[in-house]
């Protein structure tokens, strides 16, 4: 993340005036959904680009708003979508042909592709600052009046480009980003009195974590682990596990405090990390760059990672949107690996009114659009669940779309009451979605490839029934092996099924025996002989 604010104070006004026209346009949140818009789309990863390559793929992230265009079922609705680089023409149209109802050159007409042409590691925001054409070709085709600005995460880059077009960014403001910083996060819990665990205030250097960790031991004893977070890491990659039970031996609770201290600094030589291939040397100097914490870690037998998704209006209002179940990886279960939608019954209810005591605390503070928070829940029994909150996400989070891609594809809605999700039909929905279903036996596959596979095997999402799934981050396929999906069912297990299906459709049809092929390479050459 870039935490640099937008430099000078008249800047800073500028930004919030025109934030500000954003509530004048639309005071109704029907308004805002259903109104004639110019919808200028940056998906730039405006993050620390370190920390940002330990996500394998993630040049491909820019790809995860695509569930954007799916706004274009709206007639009066226009669309640019910037990238980086070009994305695969088969990839817009596969996008294109979900929308229900809307013929598909009546909405390819109002959307605009445009593309900076560079593939380095800089965020697209700064990508597109430095190329004055791109920004007039952008400015000279919005309608000002009409149009607002939309992004994965907000910085000062994403603040300088809502200045220079002259266009509302709805986001929380590049200053607010701190509160969705772990620090940040926890200030944010403390004053909301959401239930979080214990942990330290922001430090800048090791000998500090030490103390910090010492100190924290000693107000639980009884304290088995503790999590090292970089202040911003991402889907869990910047964490690290320090286990207290060896050095428990080496002091134990009669020793003095610069005992611990001392023990706890040699012990993180051996922090368990989460990313792949991360060790101390690395880790050590990015605490002085971006600051860290230490937290005590959750046990329990029986624990999940359930979430909750808001958004702030334009006037203030807090909305729930969603609650899930969080899939976790990594050797401590710590990485983000996709959803469940929805979040069990058991306490999705209660997800709810903790993500609006956060939402009222984050619009005081200015906050807009998007917010999502993590939680660890321990089953204490007789279906009673200890809540605890973990951080913020002030950004586009992996929840995010998938969940929109239910909403804009069925036009259902969003029940407070019960937590689910209901179709026009009255039809609850549920899904499984991950950015993560990769192996190296799909290296190769090309987008059209996939195309051809989910024709063939009919792996497409069905309007007229509201099942099936929905591809995304396929731009990733070929290099990485990688690929994200949303698997929507009727019920949950119908959903897992149907991811379970895919998974294995593609292990089937990426098997390394040439004639493993001919499932579909007949029809793969008339299709791209007539297209």
């Amino acid at each position: 993340m870039v935490t640099v604010n937008i430099p000078e104070l008249d800047q800073a006004d500028r930004f919030r005036d025109l934030q500000l026209t954003l509530r004048d346009r639309w005071k109704t949140i029907e308004l805002f959904d259903n109104s004639d818009a110019d919808i200028l789309v940056v998906p730039s990863i405006s993050l620390d680009q370190q920390e940002l390559q330990k996500i394998e793929g993630c040049e491909h992230y820019e790809e995860r708003l695509l569930f954007s265009l799916m706004r274009l079922w709206n007639p009066r609705t226009r669309l640019i979508y910037i990238t980086s680089m070009p994305l695969h023409p088969s990839i817009i149209d596969y996008y294109l042909q979900l929308l229900p109802g809307i013929p598909f050159s009546h909405a390819r007409n109002r959307l605009l592709l445009l593309s900076t042409y560079d593939s380095s590691l800089k965020p697209l925001s700064q990508k597109i600052l430095e190329r004055p054409r791109l920004l007039e070709r952008i400015r000279q085709a919005l309608r000002l009046e009409k149009s607002f600005m939309v992004c994965y995460n907000s910085t000062w880059w994403e603040g300088k480009l809502s200045l220079k077009l002259n266009v509302p960014l709805y986001a929380a403001a590049p200053n607010l980003q701190i509160w969705g910083t772990k620090s940040g996060s926890r200030e944010i819990f403390a004053e909301s009195k959401v239930p979080l665990p214990d942990g330290s205030a922001l430090v800048w250097n090791s000998s500090d974590l030490a103390l910090s960790a010492a100190d924290l031991w000693e107000r639980q004893p009884s304290l088995e682990r503790m999590v090292v977070k970089l202040n911003e890491g991402i889907s869990g990659e910047g964490n690290a596990l320090l286990d207290l039970r060896p050095i428990a031996k080496l002091a134990p609770p009669e020793s003095s405090h610069d005992d611990r201290v001392a023990a706890i600094s040699d012990r993180f030589n051996s922090l368990r990390f989460q990313a792949k291939k991360e060790t101390w040397e690395n880790f050590n100097p990015r605490i002085s760059e971006l600051g860290a914490i230490v937290e005590a870690f959750v046990e329990g037998e029986i624990k999940r990672s359930p979430s909750v998704q808001g958004r702030i209006t334009p006037n203030g209002e807090v909305e729930i949107v969603s609650t899930h179940d969080q899939i976790l990886g990594g050797l401590d279960g710590q990485i983000y690996l996709g959803c469940r939608f929805p979040a069990d019954e058991a306490y999705r209810l209660q997800l709810q009114q903790l993500g609006i005591k956060v939402g009222k605390k984050l619009a005081e503070k200015g906050a807009l659009e998007r917010f999502g928070v993590d939680f660890i829940a321990v089953d204490k029994g007789n279906n009673d669940w200890d809540i605890q909150a973990i951080e913020i996400n002030l950004r586009k989070g992996g929840t995010t779309h998938p969940f929109m891609t239910l909403k804009l594809l069925t036009n259902g809605r969003y029940d407070l009451s019960t937590g689910l999700f209901y179709s026009q039909q009255g039809r609850p929905k549920y899904y499984i979605a991950t950015d993560n279903l990769q192996k190296d036996r799909y290296r190769g596959l090309l987008p059209n490839d996939l195309m051809d596979i989910i024709a063939h095997h009919r792996l497409h999402f069905d309007s007229g029934t509201e099942i099936g799934t929905v591809f995304h981050l396929m731009g990733c396929l070929s290099q990485f092996g990688k690929l994200g999906l949303t698997c929507i069912g009727d019920s949950p297990q119908q959903a897992e099924e149907i991811y379970n299906k895919i998974v294995k459709v593609l292990d089937e049809e990426t098997r390394t025996n040439k004639s493993d092929f001919s499932s579909f390479s007949d029809y793969a050459f008339s299709y791209n002989f007539v297209g």
